[in-house]
């Protein structure tokens, strides 16, 4: 049903004419608002961190992620890169049926592939023009699901890519009009991205040539290090023409490269089946690829020229293999087993010829009785004569008589004495020494022409393809995509170049960042971590059509954003952007419904109060702190003068810490106790108080006035007081965290301001009055009067601060109560957070050394129970154990190394880590063990991966401020028995 009523739509709209505009409105608009619905069903269950409206908005030219819709990801990744080349864009947003066409497609392949078409130019327009962060593709998806027949396993992205380019393929032939063979040259997704190759084979002495059509082209990377080494195997099946490789496959056949096309796609197979495990496995192996490859030498037009250069090549690796067997002689020497360099026994030999010169045997030299700590290590400087040597002995002797009963004790060999010849003449010295002092050099020298000839030669090698003759046909990286995880599972994004800004960017699902050559080679090569690339998409560098942006024809100005989309698309991402507008409308309706139960009503835009408690639960679009007094005063006419008098005389006493006894009005708006009972909120209902007198003779700006300076001594006087461990200042008010940090005075004193905004004062006459006229101040501070870019970034900071206090305190309570991962979780996240503040100050966050310090008694103790676990052989406490590593351990270690101010404690505890598991590796295991073993051993040991990520800890409710130091104190005593810590 869902194919029949997008087909349905398709035909009402790629069948209409300009002047039928009208009518098309209606179904560009219903699409709309279903994709807003789509959106606004789905969107915080896939992303529940991005629960405020803020995180939904795209920021000015940004490019629009698209949303993993479950196992997804292979769709963003293709999708992604496929948008991103412009020529692509321009086909698939100007894609036209006629109503003549459209009558013709009766069959399913044909409305499928037209109902495709439709969500393909929907979401491309939606990724153009839309005002959204990300967008759903899941329309799209559920037809590609519905050809796969599944709905959750992950697709391939070479078997994903392949049937895209099937359906567009055929989608555009429907354009083309007509079904016959010979019009697919004329299909814009053949010409686009298919190209030939010619196949030709020795036969009875005649040469056979056989030309096929080919798309995306795999290339195998085992036994290869580079792409052109893969091409050469690809192309070349009777000898591979690599400068490392020595994989080698007879055959008679060669393919060439008879057309090129402008977009050339190679697959990269990294799977390949292990028959003894009987499973499909990932190929981890490193393989570079450049960002320009020169196609000339696999061009069929160049196969004489290239021929030519390939029986150079062989007579130069063979020469090459020759001069490094001579070298493997030099460095492997010896006709035994066990094998050195020469150079080396030469000099060994030499030290043996020149040690001192000794007539005591070994066994001698080894009874108690003649050990002498002197002889040994007494130092001469002429060869001795028998007759001093006769001397010697008796001397040596009779000094062994006399220290005996002090040396006997003493285990001979602990000062061993060096091998050395019995005799040996000036002479017979003189002429070993010189014989093999000349020996070395020679065979030094040899070693360094062997070496600068073979590096001579694989210069050679390497230029030999790199003349301009066969650097004529440049193909430049447009995309890499990328998977992370083994055979069975996995993530995939995509790095894609920005031609227009010559910038990397990275784009994983609905983030979008950034990103460098060296990050890209670092997660696309492979070799260290799970994570490489499984395709390439090259562009041919000679066509700058392919990368120019759409221009106004008449102006010749590039055309950007949503007025570069057809009309008809304009219009329907028009509508999506005025649905999304009112989504947003809602959710603020629906979140100040939430925040003001008693039906208090806002439609100001100004930000509301961000005290210290508030802004742990408000978002990041946040209700208007003020509120027109007249339309206070029309809802309070519109309600009955019974019900006023009811509510008038109905009032309570409520008990304020450091304030006292109040009276509440019933009918209090908004009013929270729990909110009252707060740090912040008491000081406010203080100053209030004592400005009251005030209030009473000049009348409610004074009252506010008074209070507000009142507050603001307070809270100065408050940040300059020495901390307690008991209480630490910061986590009582935004303003002494303010303070401490230096803000500027500004967002200090707005900041305080809307603390006097707050709907909870609505409790008495007087403070209903103050509140009103603090908001009417609020409404006069301008968006061009301050920075407000810099306000919310001061309490955001404010709010990183508590989460780090907030997740420290879990951490050890955690931990206090055994639950040792959970632990690491909360302390490894602390520390992150904590360290990104302390950059700008250390009274930005926590004391750091406190977090290092449990982050590592757990991270080792985590360790030590994932091994145990592992080394059990038990399949289940193996899996478990595994789980610690993948989850716990080894992200942890991942940002610790990343740390380049990490501690000497941390780093040690990390090195104990790594050499831990390493040492598993000589341990007797069954092969499944060794298996996992080899899984994670490399992340644990390669600390530069950017893809380990550490698991997300459970939300936790950050608690009143006066209560957090107070818990902190009490689990810190329990933990050491001992002093309370003090928190910095």
């Amino acid at each position: 049903s869902h194919c029949r009523f997008y087909a349905d739509l398709t035909l009402k709209v790629f069948t209409i004419q300009p002047t039928h505009d009208q009518e098309c409105n209606p179904a560009l608009e219903a699409s709309a608002e279903e994709n807003a619905a789509r959106m606004k069903r789905k969107r915080c269950e896939a992303q529940s961190e991005m629960c405020s409206p803020a995180d939904w908005i795209r920021q000015d030219d940004w490019p629009v992620g698209i949303r993993n819709v479950g196992n997804t990801c292979w769709f963003s990744a293709v999708i992604q890169s496929l948008f991103h080349l412009p020529v692509f864009r321009r086909l698939v947003l100007n894609y036209h049926l006629s109503e003549r066409i459209l009558e013709k497609c009766k069959s399913h392949s044909d409305k499928r592939n037209i109902a495709f078409m439709q969500e393909l130019r929907c979401l491309f327009a939606l990724m153009v023009g839309s005002t959204r962060r990300f967008v759903d593709p899941s329309a799209a998806v559920e037809l590609l699901r519905d050809a796969f027949r599944t709905s959750e396993a992950q697709q391939d992205v070479s078997e994903f890519s392949h049937k895209l380019l099937d359906w567009l393929e055929d989608a555009f032939q429907l354009a083309a009009n007509g079904n016959n063979p010979e019009d697919k040259q004329k299909n814009p997704m053949v010409q686009l991205f298919y190209g030939t190759f010619v196949t030709e084979r020795k036969h009875e002495g005649k040469t056979l040539h056989n030309i096929e059509q080919f798309g995306q082209y795999p290339l195998q990377v085992n036994g290869f290090n580079n792409l052109d080494e893969c091409l050469e195997g690809a192309m070349v099946e009777k000898e591979i023409e690599s400068l490392h490789s020595d994989h080698i496959v007879t055959s008679g056949r060669e393919r060439w490269f008879k057309k090129l096309p402008p977009v050339l796609t190679f697959e990269l197979s990294r799977f390949e089946f292990n028959t003894q495990l009987g499973r499909p496995e990932k190929i981890h192996k490193k393989l570079e690829f450049p960002q320009i490859v020169y196609m000339d030498r696999y061009l069929h037009k160049n196969i004489d020229q290239t021929h030519e250069r390939r029986g150079e090549v062989k007579k130069l690796k063979e020469q090459l293999a020759l001069l490094q067997q001579k070298l493997e002689c030099y460095k492997n020497y010896g006709s035994g087993p066990t094998k050195y360099p020469l150079a080396d026994m030469l000099q060994f030999v030499l030290e043996f010829a020149t040690t001192k010169p000794t007539s005591i045997s070994p066994a001698e030299d080894l009874r108690p009785a003649a050990s002498s700590p002197t002889p040994a290590n007494h130092p001469v400087s002429e060869p001795a004569s028998k007759d001093n040597r006769c001397s010697t002995q008796r001397n040596s002797s009779s000094e062994s008589q006399i220290s005996s009963p002090f040396t006997q004790c003493r285990h001979p060999l602990d000062c061993p004495p060096h091998p050395a010849p019995h005799s040996i003449t000036e002479e017979e010295l003189h002429f070993v020494k010189t014989c093999l002092q000349r020996w070395r050099t020679e065979v030094e020298n040899d070693i360094n022409e062997l070496k600068a000839s073979i590096d001579k030669l694989t210069q050679v090698l390497e230029g030999m393809y790199s003349d301009n003759s066969l650097c004529q046909v440049p193909y430049r990286l447009h995309a890499v995509l990328v998977h992370e995880g083994q055979a069975s599972a996995g993530h995939y994004w995509a790095y894609i170049y920005d031609h227009g800004n010559k910038r990397w960017m990275k784009y994983n699902d609905i983030s979008i960042t950034e990103s460098s050559w060296e990050e890209l080679e670092r997660d696309s090569f492979g070799g260290m971590t799970n994570a490489s690339a499984y395709c390439l998409m090259y562009i041919d560098d000679r066509l700058p059509h392919l990368i120019t942006e759409d221009t106004d024809d008449e102006t010749g100005q590039v055309l950007r954003g949503i007025d570069s989309l057809p009309p008809l698309l304009r219009r329907y991402v028009h509508e999506d952007n005025r649905w999304f507008q009112q989504e947003l409308s809602e959710w603020e309706e629906q979140f100040c419904q939430t925040a003001a139960p008693q039906g208090e009503s806002t439609a100001s835009a100004e930000p509301p109060s961000t005290s210290s408690d508030n802004i742990q639960q408000t978002p990041a679009i946040r209700e208007a702190p003020e509120q027109e007094a007249e339309q206070e005063a029309e809802e309070q006419q519109q309600e009955s003068p019974a019900r006023q008098r009811q509510t008038e005389n109905e009032v309570s006493e409520v008990e304020i810490p450091n304030v006292g006894r109040i009276m509440v009005r019933a009918d209090a708006d908004g009013y929270n106790e729990e909110m009252m009972l707060t740090p912040a909120m008491q000081g406010v209902i203080l100053a209030i108080a004592k400005a009251r007198q005030t209030f009473d003779t000049e009348g409610p700006e004074a009252g506010l006035i008074k209070a507000f300076h009142e507050e603001y001594s307070r809270l100065y006087e408050l940040s300059q007081e020495e901390t307690t461990p008991q209480e630490d200042a910061r986590l009582q008010h935004a303003l002494v965290y303010f303070f401490q940090n230096k803000a500027p005075k500004r967002i200090i004193e707005r900041t305080l301001l809307e603390q006097f905004t707050d709907r909870n004062l609505s409790f008495d006459e007087r403070a209903i009055s103050i509140m009103r006229e603090a908001r009417a101040k609020l409404r006069l501070i301008k968006p061009q009067d301050m920075d407000m870019d810099e306000y919310m970034q001061w309490h955001d900071d404010y709010r990183l601060f508590r989460t780090v206090f907030v997740y420290l305190l879990t951490g050890l309570e955690h931990y206090q109560h055994g639950k040792i991962r959970e632990a690491l979780i909360y302390l490894a996240h602390a520390y992150e957070t904590n360290d990104g503040l302390l950059r700008n100050g250390e009274k930005r966050g926590v004391d750091k050394s406190l977090i290092a310090l449990y982050r590592r008694k757990c991270l080792t103790a985590l360790n030590e129970r994932a091994s145990r676990l592992f080394c059990s052989g038990e399949e289940s406490k193996v899996e478990e154990g595994v789980a610690i590593m993948d989850e716990a351990v080894i992200p942890c270690l991942h940002l610790m190394s990343r740390d380049t101010a990490l501690s000497l404690e941390d780093r040690d505890a990390m090195e104990s880590i790594r050499s831990h598991w390493c040492c598993c590796l000589g341990q007797d295991m069954d092969d499944s063990l060794q298996v996992k073993l080899g899984e994670f051993l490399p992340r644990v040991l390669d600390g530069s991966a950017d893809t380990v990520v550490l698991k997300d800890p459970p939300k936790v409710h950050v608690h009143q401020a006066h209560d957090l130091c107070s818990r902190l104190a009490a689990v810190m005593e329990s933990i050491h028995n001992a002093s309370i810590v003090i928190v910095k």
